[in-house]
């Protein structure tokens, strides 16, 4: 027997359960969506559908991917519920049409207090009385109507009397003492900075942060003739103190509101307004499938994922890749100037805040997965710096990773955005293909996670066992944790990748690997939204850098020139063109490989009689372009029919042709060109002599291009993919080093000895010290075997 229990933790402490007691009909399909967190488990008894092992415990955390997998597998059970149970889910499916009508006639929130929190001179009290007046409910201002009426005397006089934790102490105290429902509230903005009356209040409130501009504050508060606030001792600068309280702001929030510098307060309190809304709106930000087919009769909730489902699947059940349904969130040019001044890490939090609904991540729970990420890891502080190179030309350096490549900007987050999605007590094998650099990248990245995430997730990367350089094979092998596992295949990377999607797609070994060990399949390919997404951030973050060290102005265009294999990353770059960057080009880069350069050219897209070739940049020796699926369905204005047919017509003609109209689409954005062996290693070369900069391969291939085809009149930041120290002998060859010692450890030593830009890669260094010697599984080219692989790994880590 299989028990379900639903819990509305939210809502009411109710339980229903689903007693499944024959073999005949289908797992109903419930989508549940009351609540930011709903879980759900069921229990296999021991001995039934043949488990001969303890129970399995599986919990469904808001995301319906398991019933999709569970309906294949019980496809034959009858679901016996009785009226208690239709009476209860009716009656949740009744409340939130209720809660919809209480807030179409009440206010924006129901009974839910909008709290405005920020530091001194943020704009609450204003704001907050411009928001009551459009809502037509009540405001209270703590300092006014709390806090001195409490103590019968100023708040300023109140701090003088007792001090600064003796005040803090008495303020929380107060504010503890008070409660309140429907209602604005304006914070002091001291009160983030006491912990028991912030959880006071953010059991009834929606917090909102007045993220305002420090200098915009700093000449408010003279303006106000503040010269003093909570916990500034004598001689501390009001910068450093209100920079210090932004860790307390960051800690509570529930949705941020990023202020324009000069905003008026009408404006804030719209912004103020539209946040709250799509706080509350759980369901308006989902994902789609690039080849769903949209019917007459078809039922969009059915079709459409939340992003932790999108994160969790990975890959569409139609083999299709997951978009947003709706457009990229797009920043102000205001905003965008805003963070000019930014780190990267705040300039990550910012967007990222607008592309993932804080009912998958909370915002304050997703600032620490990106402080996490970004911080002691990469070994420069600007994370993805950008470095002029020559006249118009910048690299954009995306190697100061743990692994030295591009790679290491979304993998080193995507793990946590993973491990949170993801059920509690599910286990996850991440299925990955690698030609190269992903698979020492996924495995670092894996590998971070907490000790009780590792028990439940593990990673399998599969790479060519000869299409890699001799560096990157053994950083993947040497890569290798308690979690995470390499395997070489007989074959090239294409082969790799489609066998993942081959195992993914197929779902009696999926169901299987679900009832027999309780697992379930992901991947970390770029495949993933979660994979992909962050690389948005480094695209924005290189054009603001440009204009913080004042080579342009914000609203100059630039292009990009990025060496491209699988398209993630030059997509990631029109996403952050749709989100306001000023992006003219998008310059492809091809090595002898160049399918995608071709397609740009011509629309035809032929993989017949064309074999892969490898080169001295391995990363893009790619001939099937995963990615090029989701730009050309947002071309196709999302025409999931089409992306069908083309992608169907790949897989089985191996080409496939887009009608003139796409093709001149296509070119009003995309330039491509291809760069030979000849031309990378000369590249390399003359790079080198005359500004003393080594580029690697990849690198190499870009500056060729962008050298042949941008015509000047403009910037162009050239993405830098990977440091040089994983392609030693290209380099050696390109530089004419003649005694060349053919052990990886010698090799860097030699190079880095050059004193040459970039310096040398000190975790890349390291890499060559490790004395064991350590080894992978190899198989060959067969789809079957490679699943062998996968149970084999499941069985050895979850059994």
């Amino acid at each position: 027997m299989i028990d379900f229990n639903f819990f509305f933790p939210l809502w009411t402490p109710l339980s229903t359960k689903v007693n499944f007691a024959s073999k005949s009909t289908n797992l109903p399909t419930l989508r549940l969506r009351l609540v930011p967190v709903c879980q759900v488990s069921w229990r296999i008894k021991p001995g039934w559908l043949g488990q001969k092992s303890e129970k399995t415990m599986l919990y469904f955390h808001r995301c319906q991917h398991l019933k999709q997998i569970t309906q294949k597998c019980f496809s034959s059970i009858h679901v016996k519920t009785n009226e208690h149970v239709q009476l209860i889910l009716s009656r949740k499916f009744a409340l939130t049409e209720l809660k919809k009508s209480w807030l179409s006639t009440h206010t924006l929130v129901g009974d839910k207090n909008i709290i405005l929190m920020g530091p001194p001179g943020a704009g609450k009290t204003t704001v907050g009385r411009i928001i009551g007046q459009k809502l037509g409910c009540c405001v209270i201002d703590v300092d006014d109507d709390i806090l001195e009426k409490t103590w019968n005397m100023s708040v300023s006089q109140k701090l003088q009397d007792v001090g600064n934790e003796q005040f803090l102490e008495e303020e929380g105290k107060a504010v503890l003492n008070f409660s309140a429902s429907g209602s604005v509230i304006s914070l002091t903005g001291s009160n983030p900075m006491h912990d028991a009356s912030m959880w006071h209040l953010k059991k009834n409130g929606i917090i909102v942060y007045l993220d305002v501009p420090l200098m915009d504050i700093i000449n408010r508060l003279k303006s106000m003739k503040i010269n003093r606030i909570v916990g500034q001792n004598f001689g501390t600068p009001m910068k450093d103190l209100l920079t210090f309280r932004r860790q307390y702001y960051k800690k509570w929030y529930d949705t941020r509101v990023f202020c324009e510098s000069g905003a008026s307060p009408e404006e804030v309190a719209d912004k103020v307004l539209n946040a709250v809304k799509r706080y509350q709106d759980v369901d308006s930000e989902t994902f789609i499938s690039t080849r769903h087919i949209w019917t007459k009769d078809c039922k969009q909730k059915n079709s459409t994922k939340f992003f932790s489902e999108a994160v969790i699947e990975g890959l569409a059940s139609d083999g299709g890749l997951f978009v947003p349904e709706k457009e990229f969130p797009k920043l102000s040019s205001g905003e965008w100037k805003g963070l000019v001044g930014a780190t990267y890490v705040e300039r990550a939090q910012i967007l990222l805040e607008r592309c993932i609904h804080p009912a998958d991540i909370p915002a304050a729970r997703l600032g620490e997965m990106i402080e996490t990420a970004y911080g002691k890891n990469f070994a420069c502080s600007k994370i993805a710096p950008v470095r002029h190179l020559s006249g118009n030309q910048f690299i954009l350096e995306l190697f100061h990773g743990p692994t030295g490549s591009f790679k290491d900007l979304s993998l080193q987050l995507m793990p946590h955005l993973f491990a949170h999605c993801i059920p509690p007590n599910c286990n996850y094998m991440v299925l990955v293909a690698t030609s190269g650099d992903t698979g020492s990248a996924v495995l670092n990245g894996f590998s971070h996670l907490n000790n009780n995430d590792k028990k439940r997730i593990a990673v399998v990367t599969f790479f060519p066992e000869t299409g890699v350089s001799d560096f990157q094979k053994a950083q993947i092998i040497g890569s290798q944790k308690e979690n995470g596992w390499a395997v070489a295949v007989k074959s090239d990377f294409d082969f790799c990748q489609t066998a993942v999607k081959r195992i993914f797609k197929d779902s009696d070994f999926t169901g299987f690997l679900l009832i027999e060990y309780g697992t379930i399949l992901s991947s970390a390919n770029s495949i993933n939204w979660a994979r992909l997404l962050p690389q948005v951030i480094y695209h924005a973050s290189a054009y603001l850098d440009l204009v913080s060290q004042g080579f342009i102005s914000f609203g100059s265009p630039v292009d990009v020139c990025i060496p491209t294999g699988n398209f993630g990353n030059i997509l990631a770059a029109v996403y952050s063109k749709m989100m306001g960057i000023p992006i003219r080009k998008f310059i492809c880069a091809s090595n002898q490989n160049h399918v995608l350069t071709d397609f740009i050219k011509t629309g035809h897209y032929d993989l017949r009689e064309r074999k892969l070739v490898q080169t001295f940049s391995p990363a893009i020796d790619i001939l099937q372009s995963s990615n090029l699926e989701r730009h050309l369905y947002f071309m196709a204005n999302k025409d999931g029919q089409l992306m069908t047919k083309l992608f169907n017509q790949l897989e089985d003609q191996h080409h496939f042709q887009i009608e003139k109209i796409l093709v001149e689409k296509l070119q009003q954005d995309f330039v491509a060109d291809w760069c030979s062996e000849e031309d990378c290693l000369a590249a390399i070369n003359s790079t080198y002599n005359t500004s003393g900069y080594i580029l690697d391969p990849h690198t190499a291939v870009a500056k060729v291009v962008a050298d042949r085809i941008q015509d000047r009149t403009c910037p162009v930041i050239v993405s830098s993919t990977a440091h040089y120290s994983k392609f030693a002998p290209a380099i050696m060859q390109a530089l004419k080093i003649k005694e060349i010692n053919h052990t990886s450890s010698s090799q860097l030593y030699l190079l880095s000895s050059y004193n040459a830009l970039p310096p040398p890669h000190g975790a890349l260094l390291e890499r060559t010290k490790q004395q064991e010697k350590m080894e992978c599984q190899v198989c060959k080219a067969d789809v079957n075997v490679l699943k062998s692989h996968v149970e084999r790994f499941i069985q050895n880590q979850f059994r």
